[in-house]
């Protein structure tokens, strides 16, 4: 079979004016680059102001395997399955980092048949959002460094700048690092801190940013430091605001692009979900809402992570209310959660797959505690035997939850067909009843205690003695009623990576707890969870190259 990236360089693209048509959208309200991809600007957000909105699906996964589970693939096949149904819709996606492009993860554009293209592009330099965040973020650090240069007029603590520097890679040696170095003309001798850009509060205020004001206000309430009074340095201290907002001007207009099959797809901002919030931008969304009848979004990682914060963090923020919620499993991973190591998963084991199913039940179930239908999504594999699909409908059946095999890799929009029916049915049915896990006025550690209990399963919440003290800090400075966002591996319902399936009788272990209190919510550290990935023995970037006509080899 072709890989991923010749299928997307045979794609028949359509100019980008011709993708904006299909929504109604205008060639002068596109600021375009090149004739594949394009923004979409402020006067279109406007004139669509008025529309009704769409229904919401969002597209989740059960916890990420070595095996695979096709996540973005499932909710770009299921875009182009609701064309061939006739349906006007579109797809809502993250951009995708640099760091898992070169590193082991891949890319964020989909896989097989259905993709977003142009794929080179989107998951190297794309428009340039990612490296405008990057040079916004480390703008701000410059300057407080330099403020600390020129007198520390503010009397910053330079043991308490809690403000990190980016990078959009994977680079390990940078994650503790000494800065101001040889001499009193570079700057003052401290210890910093670098974290991969889609980390960054940078990225999460622009995911969750309404306009440029918003960005703006957002980006000047930015936490920074401490002084020696122990009160608090925000960003609008040091009057960075403007400038950075310059830099994040185009960065905050979201992306048009398409499908293998020329479904529009609008893509925005990448926050990671172990490490951040993982969810698209909220004026991505939100246009998608007024420009379409059906918007298929996802979420990063498993329903633990991605999914609990687009509910309870972008959906409590930007005031959206989901309609269904699409479920993607497959039989290897499960199997795989079973014990099943990974080259032996393609051979049938039913008794593993009984072992590791445990994993959908406990994402099924955790769906449903926030009142939005769920469908699941069975992708599918040409090594599933009928037995082991049989056993995963059983159990969808017995738990309530509609469900449809999907093989949208190898066919494209018709093999997402059946799921596109089945989402369709639950988008429409009315049935959605919406709601948060927690209410506002609970204490950061009463909200950190429900995740885990609620959604993990965990018996209680061990707090590191720091992780105490800045919860109560946080609260001092009155940010008391903003959510949680907990960064944990992806890989479990627990903390720890190696407890597959639906663990019992753990308890979480929170070491830190972080004020954003731009993007509006506090991180939570969980585990060994680091904010700086590193490259693999051998990293994807090995294996990519450029022939001499130009043409990007070994990217998937």
């Amino acid at each position: 079979m072709l890989t991923d990236i010749q299928i997307a360089q045979q794609a028949k693209m359509l100019p980008i004016t011709a993708i904006a048509e299909k929504l109604d959208i205008h060639a002068d309200e596109l600021l375009q680059y090149g004739t594949d991809k394009a923004k979409l600007t402020h006067a279109l957000e406007e004139r669509v102001a008025g529309n009704p909105d769409g229904k919401l699906i969002l597209v989740t996964a059960i916890n990420p395997t070595p095996a695979g589970e096709g996540k973005t693939t499932t909710t770009v096949g299921l875009g182009q399955a609701m064309g061939k149904l006739g349906k006007k819709a579109v797809i809502a996606l993250r951009e995708p980092s640099l760091g898992p492009v070169f590193g082991v993860k891949g890319g964020a554009a989909g896989g097989g048949y259905a993709q977003v293209v142009p794929m080179e592009d989107i998951n190297l330099h794309f428009t340039g959002d990612l490296h405008a965040i990057t040079a916004a973020n480390n703008l701000l650090c410059a300057m407080i460094d330099n403020h600390i240069h020129q007198g520390n007029a503010l009397g910053i603590d330079l043991r308490r700048v809690v403000f990190k520097r980016a990078l959009d890679m994977n680079d390990r040696a940078l994650r503790k690092i000494t800065i101001g170095l040889g001499g009193k003309a570079n700057g003052m001798p401290r210890e910093d801190v670098f974290q991969i850009t889609v980390a960054s509060e940078v990225m999460a205020i622009l995911c969750l940013a309404t306009d440029l004001d918003d960005l703006k206000t957002r980006l000047g309430n930015m936490l920074v430091a401490y002084n020696f009074a122990g009160e608090p340095i925000y960003a609008r201290d040091l009057n960075a605001q403007g400038a950075m907002t310059a830099l994040l001007r185009d960065a905050s207009l979201p992306n048009l692009v398409q499908t293998l099959e020329n479904t529009p797809c609008i893509m925005h901002g990448g926050p990671f979900a172990n490490i951040a919030h993982g969810c698209n931008s909220v004026r991505a969304t939100r246009l998608a809402l007024k420009l379409a009848d059906y918007v298929i979004t996802e979420a990063g990682f498993g329903a633990d992570l991605g999914a609990e914060k687009f509910f309870d963090i972008k959906c409590r923020k930007a005031n959206l209310k989901p309609d269904c919620v699409v479920l993607v499993a497959t039989v290897r991973a499960l199997k795989y959660n079973g014990g099943i190591p990974k080259d032996q998963l393609t051979a049938e084991n039913l008794d593993a797959l009984k072992v590791g199913i445990v994993n959908l039940q406990a994402h099924i179930e955790n769906l449903k505690k926030f009142g939005v239908p769920v469908v699941v999504a069975i992708n599918r594999f040409y090594t599933d035997t009928d037995a082991e699909l049989a056993l995963i409908a059983d159990t969808c059946r017995s738990l309530g939850a509609e469900y449809a095999l999907s093989e949208v890799f190898a066919n494209g929009g018709d093999g997402g067909v059946e799921l596109a029916e089945k989402v369709l049915c639950a988008a429409d049915s009315g049935k959605s009843d919406f709601h948060v896990l927690y209410p506002d006025e609970l204490s950061l550690k009463e909200k950190i205690e429900t995740v885990a209990r609620e959604i993990y399963g965990a018996d209680g919440v061990e707090f590191a003695a720091a992780a105490l003290r800045n919860m109560e800090e946080i609260e001092r400075l009155g940010y008391r009623e903003i959510p949680v966002c907990i960064a944990k591996t992806q890989y479990s319902l627990s903390d720890d990576p190696k407890k597959l399936g639906r663990p019992s009788g753990f308890t979480v272990h929170i070491r830190d707890v972080a004020l954003s209190a731009g993007a509006g919510f506090a991180v939570a550290y969980a585990g060994d969870i680091m904010t700086m990935p590193g490259l693999p023995k051998r990293p994807a970037a090995e294996g990519i190259d450029v022939a001499k006509d130009g043409t990007i080899q070994g990217l998937f």
